[in-house]
């Protein structure tokens, strides 16, 4: 029988005990060069921040990000970031901005600063593109060349990839499986799409291995937190929405109009829950959970 995986490496914190470890190196190095261009491909990479469960025991606010230096001396930055945040722009350049400030020392000169390249792997739409995978670099408005090169920013917006296995073709279609549906994949089963990387392959392996500490278990629970804390928010705007739109009601006088609101109200909650839902089943909730968080009916939720 197919054994289910209970870690779902999109939540940050499993996210960075996978590809930042030191024994799991060649799982951050694949992930890397899946995404970046072939003049930019990485031999080596060092961790400049390995995971350790310590760091999460004093700090449990600690960005959960990955650093990394190539052997070329460029930097990089790899972050996975499974819930929407204000201003997440301007985190993602506060985080490469710091990393490239970080390297110059004291006394040390700026033309020792090195290229720092951004990687932002994100469960959730935050780009007016139709891409799933973009690329920002700084250029002149004008002349449209390129300048700055030390900067590079990548965006990986994980709900636009929506390949079935047969039309998954690059190293970056199959991490970006991997972390979409590891719950639905095992390694005696694979589809060729899949099994023909090794490092994808491996992931899988170490997906189904890992033992989380009872520490390690409360903090990544911590994070699933999150989901149903989002479906309650949902819940409670619909509500306001709802009062509002009958106090409107009541003041037009129009009847057929608060009735006709109403039944948008409730259609819109229902597709939003429904959104809602499907991102709770690619994130490796339950049936049963889902169901429970969202209300919705168990036969319903089959159908996504």
């Amino acid at each position: 029988m197919k054994r289910k995986m209970t870690i779902n490496p999109r939540v940050d914190f499993a996210f960075k005990k996978i590809f930042g470890s030191e024994e799991n190196h060649d799982l951050l190095l694949s992930l890397v060069n899946s995404v970046l261009p072939e003049e930019d491909q990485v031999a080596e990479l060092t961790l400049l921040n390995p995971y350790t469960l310590q760091s999460f025991e004093t700090d449990k606010l600690s960005i959960l990000d990955i650093k990394a230096k190539d052997k070329k001396g460029r930097f990089l930055n790899i972050e996975m970031q499974i819930t929407d945040q204000l201003s997440y722009e301007k985190r993602a350049l506060f985080l490469w901005s710091k990393l490239f400030s970080e390297q110059l020392q004291k006394g040390q000169s700026y033309s020792e600063l090195k290229k720092t390249i951004g990687i932002h792997i994100l469960n959730f739409n935050i780009l007016d593109e139709i891409d799933f995978h973009n690329i920002y670099a700084v250029l002149n408005l004008k002349s449209k060349k390129r300048q700055f090169e030390e900067l590079q920013l990548h965006v990986i917006e994980l709900e636009k990839f929506n390949k079935e296995y047969p039309d998954v073709k690059t190293g970056l279609d199959r991490w970006v499986t991997f972390l979409k549906r590891a719950q639905d994949l095992d390694r005696k089963t694979l589809p060729k799409s899949l099994s023909e990387d090794k490092e994808v392959v491996r992931a899988i392996e170490v997906l189904e291995k890992v033992n989380f500490t009872e520490m390690e278990r409360k903090i990544y629970d911590s994070h699933w937190i999150w989901l149903m804390d989002e479906a309650s928010a949902l819940e409670k705007k619909y509500q306001i929405g709802r009062e509002e739109g009958r106090e409107e009601g009541k003041a037009e006088g129009e009847e057929m109009g608060y009735k006709k609101r109403d039944e948008e109200a409730k259609k819109e909650k229902h597709e939003q829950k429904c959104e809602m839902a499907r991102k709770m089943k690619a994130k490796g909730l339950s049936i049963l959970n889902i169901s429970e968080i969202t209300g919705l009916k168990k036969e319903e939720l089959k159908g996504f």
